[in-house]
């Protein structure tokens, strides 16, 4: 084959887009791309084990770094297993471009092999911007709307590429009807919202005895101006999940994270506000936030449709956090001292103290909790964190303070397991200076994590600092979903969907060539850390960790999910240590919050 493909076009637009990696698989709908990507040389192509996971990098590309992450498969069964890292995206709002093959045209609606309508597959993920090339014109002008509508609606885009299109010689664009010359030239709006909507807020939130800040993934790029407002006029700040790594978890006005896995500090402020500021976040946990009525709410959102969907908002601040807190914070009456700043930062002392001790709590073989305090003493300040889906999550939102300028990401709104290697991969990937530590659950490694060591093994001797930590949460349990069949159904425990085949997760990793080691002792923690962190290659920390640590939303309504948690556990045979340990934490918590 001789001359200049469609497929190179492809490849040579891609590179006008600064695309520098594309993760995925290969597979007879798309070998003419891949042919083009060869002859470049200039676009790395990253070969995941499982499309699936490609997406997750894909998706991890776009969290840490800012850019377009694109992702490639064939058609068929490559492009369905696409789907769930283009959910992903969808749902934490991160711009990704898809790259599906497909049959030739002219097989088409003929139920030919791996033929599957992928309009209509991709119809919902892809909402956006979805198309099918079908002439080599279409080429530039495709990719060209694919990026610019993931850049704007933060979303995913798919491009479709039938395989007889992407050998087809590559088009010159005349000028004419009907054929299109566009750019691959995007930026970003700074818009700022009406001044008399900033006076609204800036009455309702002076007029506010007990203000408190909600701070989503929105306010990445304002972290001075929440700190600087929340300082001004003595507001609690919880953030979200995605939030959490936009604060100084330090400050004094720092609650937490919010929600079912959040702080009990948290917890607490939420339920006593009379005004809530929300910054950038469009967290789902509702039950989490101050009661209809209760608090007066102001919300900042790029996204004016975003405004209101989760809380009754009175005033509306459409725009860019930045933009739009410089231009609150003039009008905010200051208020260094206050009744109610006294009493969030007591809360956030009472929830320091509490975490603390969470940690030492005894537990059979070693406390979970423990696990991540202890790498919170210790955790690199040039890291990269990707955290899984499970009960990781609720000790990395509780127990791990996040230096400034380390990002974390997870699969936040569709929580989906199996995201945290492929998002450490991408991580690395796009700063192979920094070192990566990774928290999963050994369901997550199960369904999803030890394939992809398969690739941590192929890709790390070219890093220039290997450290590549994934800490393994064993427990021989789905933790997760144990606690909320207790909790949410008050059904005990189910032991055939719950219980997790036993694995050796650090022997694995040592039979792929990386280094390994398993923790059954809690005096070993500290030591084992500072091994995983100094090593000259990809380290699996493995701790056999108690599944009955529990997973107990904070109070108040904590109280009565607790109970509900007991009712399930007298329901199942030798529970006298998970009722212990839940009996424990339950008051812990209310003794900490009484009298705040």
């Amino acid at each position: 084959m001789s001359g200049k493909l469609v497929a190179d076009v492809v490849v040579e637009r891609l590179r006008a887009w600064n695309v520098q990696r594309i993760f995925g698989y290969s597979g007879d709908g798309i070998n003419t791309v891949l042919g083009a990507l060869r002859r470049s040389g200039e676009i790395d192509f990253v070969q995941a084990r499982h499309e699936e996971n490609a997406a997750f990098m894909a998706v991890g590309h776009a969290k840490y770094t800012g850019e377009v992450g694109v992702m490639l498969s064939t058609q068929g069964p490559g492009a369905v297993h696409l789907l769930n890292g283009l959910y992903d995206a969808k749902m934490d709002g991160v711009p990704v471009v898809a790259i599906v093959g497909q049959q030739s045209r002219s097989v088409l609606g003929s139920a030919y092999m791996q033929e599957i309508d992928l309009l209509n597959l991709t119809r919902d993920v892809a909402s956006s911007f979805r198309q099918q090339i079908n002439s080599p014109e279409q080429v530039p002008l495709v990719l060209d709307r694919a990026f610019k509508s993931a850049l704007a609606t933060r979303s995913p885009a798919v491009v479709i590429l039938p395989h007889d299109v992407q050998k087809e010689p590559a088009p010159e664009l005349d000028q004419e009807h009907g054929i299109l010359s566009t750019a691959p030239v995007w930026r970003p709006a700074h818009a700022a919202p009406a001044a008399d909507d900033v006076a609204a807020a800036a009455r309702l939130l002076n007029e506010a005895q007990r203000p408190a800040l909600l701070v989503g993934q929105g306010a990445r790029h304002a972290q001075e101006q929440v700190q600087a407002l929340a300082e001004k006029i003595g507001a609690g700040i919880t953030t979200s999940l995605q939030g959490k790594p936009y604060i100084d978890e330090s400050h004094p006005l720092a609650a937490g994270t919010m929600g079912h896995l959040g702080t009990a500090s948290s917890g607490w402020m939420l339920d006593n506000c009379d005004a809530l500021l929300i910054i950038g976040s469009n967290d789902p946990w509702t039950e989490f936030y101050p009661a209809p009525g209760q608090a007066r709410a102001v919300q900042i959102d790029v996204n004016p449709a975003a405004i209101g969907n989760r809380y009754p908002v009175e005033v509306a601040l459409p725009g860019d956090a930045a933009a739009a807190l410089d231009a609150l914070l003039p009008q905010l009456e200051e208020r260094p001292e206050s009744p109610w700043r006294a009493r969030v930062e007591e809360a956030v002392r009472r929830w320091h103290r509490l975490a603390a001790e969470r940690a030492q709590v005894p537990a059979r073989p070693v406390n979970p909790e423990q696990v991540v305090a202890e790498l919170s003493a210790r955790l690199p300040e040039n890291a990269q964190v990707a955290v899984d889906v499970g009960s990781c999550v609720y000790w990395y939102a509780r127990q791990l303070r996040l230096p400034a300028g380390v990002p974390a990401h997870l699969s936040s709104t569709l929580a989906s397991m199996g995201c945290s290697v492929p998002y450490g991969i991408a991580a690395k990937l796009a700063a192979p200076d920094r070192p990566v530590v990774a928290l999963s659950g050994d369901g997550a490694m199960q369904m999803a994590g030890l394939t992809e060591l398969i690739t941590l093994s192929r890709l790390w001797p070219d890093w220039a600092d290997p450290r590549f930590v994934v800490c393994v949460f064993n427990n021989r349990e789905l933790t997760e979903v144990t606690w909320e069949q207790r909790e949410m159904e008050g059904d005990p425990r189910y032991p055939e969907s719950q219980a997790l085949p036993d694995f050796r997760y650090a022997a694995y990793a040592e039979l792929l060539g990386l280094a390994g080691r398993t923790v059954e002792d809690p005096a070993d923690l500290a030591a084992a850390w500072d091994d995983a962190l100094d090593a000259d290659r990809p380290f699996i920390l493995e701790v056999l960790t108690d599944p009955e640590i529990p997973l107990l939303p904070p109070f108040p309504g904590g109280a009565a999910q607790g109970e509900s948690m007991l009712e399930a556990l007298a329901q199942e045979p030798d529970t006298g240590h998970a009722v212990e340990l839940l009996r424990t934490y339950l008051d812990q918590e209310q003794g900490l919050m009484d009298g705040i």
